[in-house]
């Protein structure tokens, strides 16, 4: 059934980065109509009204609508561990984040964790995900069958360790190899779902676990490939003393066939020139994470300089070392850091990173991230002024930028006043 919605609808004509704020358009009385859970027609709101007589209309008056978040990086397994004190990368897997992955071998912890992970970034407007599940294929199993249940369109993946990891969380290369394999056979392009092939990062891999990835990987073009590269200095030095031979950090993926378009690098913060060179000519996406760069304090992500070279640039909350499951609190850290480096980010910048950039990233953004006919009906609607200090701010916007950089920096799931996942609300 057709459904029109009316709002200061938004939408990207091109990459603001590249073509600058007017690459983002706001028809400030406009209209999206809705059918089979895809968008057939944006425009004016009069016009639309005019072209579908008899069509349900729900309005939301002032709210802007926008394309659902697209959230890059994520760790669902991580949920309940958000917000763990005092570690930095390397003693946080081993006092945090490996205990609590080792329950994922319950089918029905995991399918809950899923579940209330889901629940949790549906209730603040996002509404695809990339995300990291355990060496359990349950995991995977358990993520995928909540989504499949929402009708998200996500992607996710077995992690896969077999060194440097505790008892009970490490499998073979061949293990690695055949239950991916095994659950790509059975989610990857089934209804919304996307399977990704998830070396944690190379310290937590044998030579010949990467390697029967990569030959995974390269069997099965379709799907991506995630990992993390150069997130902390003590990270990388422990890299250097794993594989002496290695020109550097990215070299070691090269080796295994693990560099190439679909690959997305989280963190990317202390990369050499070499390795920036070889990421843009590969065509390679590196995934901005700064609430969780910044709360375990990895450094400062270079958005400004990666953009102007030419990277496809995501940006995530990277759950559960990120500090917050909202894109609207990861676009004010990503503005924040951009600060910290002198550079300012244009608001419709980084409203593009938290949809249309990361949806590129995962090259999905033909399909989600943006408003347009004939992309997935996956939608937010934002209230600006959700709380007393936001509408004091926007009371005195005189543009549309003005008034949605103030929930930019302040809003959180307050803002979110519907979450519409391929055509249905479900927030």
């Amino acid at each position: 059934m057709a459904e029109i919605l009316t709002g200061q609808v938004l939408q990207f004509t091109a990459d603001p980065f590249l073509a600058g704020p007017e690459a983002a358009r706001v028809e400030t009385d406009g209209a999206i109509l809705i059918e089979g859970g895809v968008i057939r027609a944006v425009g004016p709101r009069a016009e639309i009204l005019a072209q579908n007589p008899g069509t349900p209309v729900t309005s939301y008056g002032n709210h802007l609508i926008s394309a659902g978040f697209v959230d890059s990086h994520v760790h669902y397994p991580q949920t309940a561990i958000i917000a763990s004190w005092g570690k930095r990368l390397i003693d946080w897997l081993n006092d945090y984040t490996f205990p609590e992955e080792t329950r994922f071998a319950d089918r029905a912890y995991a399918d809950e964790i899923a579940n209330r992970y889901l629940d949790l970034v549906l209730a603040r407007g996002t509404t695809t995900v990339c995300s990291y599940a355990t060496i359990h294929p349950e995991s995977v199993d358990a993520i995928f069958t909540a989504a499949q249940t929402r009708g998200m369109r996500i992607a996710a993946g077995k992690t896969c360790m077999d060194v440097n990891a505790p008892d009970g969380l490490r499998d073979t290369a061949q293990s690695a190899h055949d239950d991916s394999a095994k659950l790509l056979n059975k989610w990857h392009q089934l209804d919304r779902l996307s399977y990704v092939i998830t070396p944690r990062f190379a310290p937590t891999s044998t030579p010949e676990q990467l390697e029967a990835l990569g030959s995974l990987w390269a069997a099965n073009p379709s799907c991506l490939m995630q990992t993390h590269l150069s997130e902390q200095t003590d990270e990388i030095d422990w890299v250097k003393g794993l594989y002496p031979e290695a020109r550097d950090y990215l070299d070691i993926y090269e080796r295994f066939g693990l560099v190439g378009p679909g690959a997305l690098f989280g963190h990317s913060i202390w990369l050499e020139e070499r390795e920036k060179a070889k990421l843009l000519d590969m065509d390679c996406s590196l995934i901005h994470c700064p609430t969780s760069n910044t709360f375990i304090g990895s450094g400062l992500f270079d958005l400004s300089g990666l953009k102007a070279a030419g990277h496809r640039v995501g940006l995530a909350t990277d759950t559960g070392g990120g500090s917050n499951f909202s894109m609207l609190r990861t676009m004010a850290s990503a503005y924040e850091v951009a600060q910290l480096k002198r550079r300012s980010i244009h608001p419709a910048q980084l409203w593009w990173l938290a949809t249309q950039g990361s949806a590129r990233a995962m090259r999905m953004d033909d399909r989600i991230g943006n408003i347009a006919p004939g992309m997935e009906a996956d939608l937010v609607v934002i209230d600006l002024a959700s709380t007393p200090a936001i509408a004091q701010a926007t009371a005195r916007a005189e543009t549309i930028w003005q008034s949605v950089f103030p929930t930019q920096i302040m809003g959180d799931d307050r803002a979110v006043v519907a979450t519409y996942v391929n055509g249905d609300r479900l927030v």
